[in-house]
Parts: C-alpha cells; structure tokens; sequence
C-alpha cells in the first residue's frame, strides 16, 4: 500500500492516495458506467421500492405485482432492487405485463439471491450507485411497505422532490393504512416544529390503487418525457 502522506506544522498533508483509495475510485467509475450505458437502452421506467421480506400471498406482495403489471401494460419498465418480497413481486408483475423487468442487485455480506422474474439484470458494490440508477433513468417512484432500506430510499426520494432535485418526480406510496401514521407523526413533529411546510406532505400520493399510480406516472410522461432530470 502506498504511503499515506506525512503531516507538516501548517496542517496540510503531503504524499500520495492509499493504493486502495485510488483503485476505489475506478471501481466506483465502472459502476456508473455501466449502469448508464445499460439503463439508458431500456426506456421509459418506474422504479418500485419495498421490503425484501415480504411473502407471496400478502396484500402489499399482490398489490406490487398488479401495479407492476400495468406499468408495463402502458409501456413502463420496472426497475427493482432486484431481491426477493415487493422486488420480486413488481419484477414478477412486469414479466406479466409483458415489460422490461430491471433488477440492480447489491452485493452483501450475506448473499441476495436475485429473483427469478428478472430480465435486465446490473450488480452493484457500492449502495450509493445503485440508488443513483434507481432514479437515473426513472419517471415514476412507487414505495410500497419496507423496513430501514425502503424508508431510506423513500427519504432520499423526498428530499430530491422536495428541493427540486428532480422537479416534479411522481411519488406514489401505496398502503394506506401503513403510512398513515408515519404522516401523523410528521404532521406533529415536523410541521409543528416548522422543520418542513404542510405542502411538504403533499408531495408523494398515498394511495391503494394501482390505476391511480400508474395514471400519476403516464402524466408526469406526458408532460416532461421519460425520465426525470436527475444527476
């Protein structure tokens, strides 16, 4: 490994990068690389997020498999995080409807197996990657129940909507019932701490139905093209 540099009296470091840091840096680069010239070919997507622990047979696994289905009915790919429960389901749901099925699967410690339904299959290293190619190449997010992966990638989302980052993204939460009181608590704790507006919350819809997901995407299509203006 290459020297890590020597300290001087005025605070500033000297000598090269960590062999490793520099090598990173390629890797990372391929990445991105990859995953644009590939995704690009696959036309206009919407990316669906949600746990990887939920069962076939559980109203929110059907629910991503129809919503699925009729993305790709209307000409939408699917891009998932390629994995089992809700990913499995809305790449089995885009195989139903014909569509692109999309999956970026991550390696990890332990190993994610990517699902069966897949048709576009990109494996990633870094998380930070992958989440830029969720968005990359999408016109629509759809958010489905999920744990501590699935609020994150909703959280980034939002914030990109809410700042503009990606003006106007459709943002689509489907089960009411599960975020309902996430929203409560964020009336409470956030607007009443003046921490965002009340028009904050308005900005993704909740909502059961899978038409009116897919109709909120195929508008914001029609108005701004097939992807949105991120990165």
């Amino acid at each position: 490994m290459a020297e890590r540099g020597q300290q001087h009296g005025n605070g500033l470091v000297t000598g090269s990068v960590p062999t490793d840091d520099a090598w990173r840096v390629f890797r990372i680069m391929s990445e991105f690389v990859e995953g644009y010239e590939r995704l690009a070919r696959c036309g206009p997507c919407i990316t669906v997020f949600g746990s990887a622990r939920t069962r076939p047979g559980d109203p929110h696994y059907r629910m991503a498999v129809k919503v699925a289905k009729l993305a790709a009915e209307n000409g939408f790919g699917v891009i998932t995080g390629g994995g089992p429960g809700i990913m499995e389901a809305a790449n089995r749901g885009a195989t139903m409807g014909r569509g692109k099925s999309i999956g970026l699967n991550i390696q990890l410690p332990y190993e994610q197996v990517p699902n069966r339904y897949i048709d576009e299959l990109i494996n990633f290293r870094y998380f930070f990657c992958r989440k830029v190619m969720f968005l990359k190449y999408t016109t629509g997010v759809i958010v489905l129940p999920g744990g501590f992966g699935t609020l994150d990638e909703l959280f980034e989302t939002l914030t990109l909507v809410q700042t503009d980052r990606v003006p106007g993204l459709p943002l689509v939460l489907m089960g009411l019932k599960f975020w309902r009181g996430l929203f409560r608590w964020m009336d409470v704790a956030l607007v009443g701490r003046k921490f965002i507006s009340k028009a904050d919350l308005r900005l993704p819809l909740i909502t059961d139905s899978a038409e009116e997901a897919v109709d909120t995407v195929k508008r914001y299509r029609e108005q701004h093209g097939t992807a949105a203006n991120f990165a």
